[in-house]
């Protein structure tokens, strides 16, 4: 056996450092599961929009999309947890963006900053709130509901569950003049009962929510939040409209992913969303709920997203809502 130089050996080490050094090839995205996480319960509004777009954007990928419902803190509980996840595009906050705006001036100390914690990668529409009675109550129309309640004074009670719908409610009361008492729920669902009994007067919710118990007879829509033309809701007067003026909430929905998730992946995801939008079933669901598709640049949603959440500033202070 002949012996091994010097140089050799050398050489042999050296092709073997070259080699563990060399960096590993990534993989392209997809490349596992994607996690679609929504901050309210199954069932919910959120959750039937959530479970939509997984389907729709599974379709598109190729990869599985799980739905997980981290419910909690008025959506913060997923908020905070997507914005700590890696941003590597598999871990996906389906939100309301001006809710999570919303969120840093209703809460007292907010999780995290969601504009240095989250990028926009794709919108998907937007909606309105829509305040709302039982299909039993006398009220039909906001005037008739505002004489009523002022009657009432503090007597009067009305229910929300999502940023949006709260301030919308505190809006509607300081324009109005009234003293009617909030009831926070944790799900909508969950007001059904006191909307049959007549313990609640009016809710001010969420539109998957609304317009889904008009059409089983449960609720009657009276007017929506916006100060824009929702053509889902064409039929439906805004609160302007209908004579409480200043109210301009226009409810927008899209994929936040963590801050430092590779362009890339962003760009794949915005592509992959407006294919969705662009398909007649997807806006013919986004209709049935209230929702005109929204498709948009992650560049300008992040532009929105920042302005949102300055102007949520503005109408926290508004509605004198003290944050909890």
């Amino acid at each position: 056996m002949r012996p091994v130089s010097k140089w050799a050996m050398s050489g042999a080490a050296l092709i073997t450092t070259v080699l563990i050094a060399a960096p590993v090839q990534a993989q392209p995205y997809p490349s596992q599961d994607i996690h679609f996480v929504v901050g309210f319960v199954p069932g919910s509004g959120a959750d039937v929009l959530t479970r939509f777009f997984a389907e729709k954007l599974q379709q598109q990928a190729k990869r599985t999309v799980v739905v997980e419902n981290k419910v909690g803190a008025a959506g913060n509980i997923a908020t905070e947890a997507v914005a700590r996840a890696k941003p590597d595009g598999y871990t996906i906050l389906l939100g309301a963006g001006s809710a999570i705006a919303a969120g840093m001036h209703l809460t007292k100390n907010p999780p995290v900053d969601v504009v240095k914690s989250f990028l926009i990668a794709a919108t998907i529409n937007k909606q309105a709130f829509l305040l709302s009675v039982a299909a039993s109550s006398p009220y039909k129309s906001i005037a008739e509901l505002t004489t009523a309640m002022k009657a009432k004074g503090a007597n009067a009670s009305y229910a929300t569950t999502a940023p949006t719908g709260i301030v919308m409610g505190e809006m509607y009361k300081a324009t109005a003049g009234l003293q009617t008492v909030e009831v926070r729920y944790r799900a909508a669902n969950d007001a059904l009962n006191e909307f049959a009994s007549g313990k609640l007067d009016y809710g001010a919710m969420d539109p998957v929510f609304a317009l889904a118990q008009q059409r089983e007879g449960r609720l009657r829509v009276l007017a929506h939040s916006s100060g824009q033309k929702i053509e889902a809701v064409g039929s439906v007067p805004s609160m302007a409209e209908a004579g409480v003026p200043g109210m301009n909430l226009t409810s927008w929905w899209a994929l936040h992913v963590p801050m430092g998730t590779p362009k890339p992946v962003v760009d794949q995801l915005n592509a992959w969303m407006k294919t969705i939008l662009e398909q007649p079933d997807t806006k013919a669901f986004l209709n049935n709920f209230g929702g005109d598709p929204f498709i948009s640049t992650p560049e300008d949603a992040q532009k929105l997203f920042v302005e949102d959440e300055k102007n949520w500033k503005d109408y926290v202070r508004i509605a004198k809502i003290d944050p909890q």
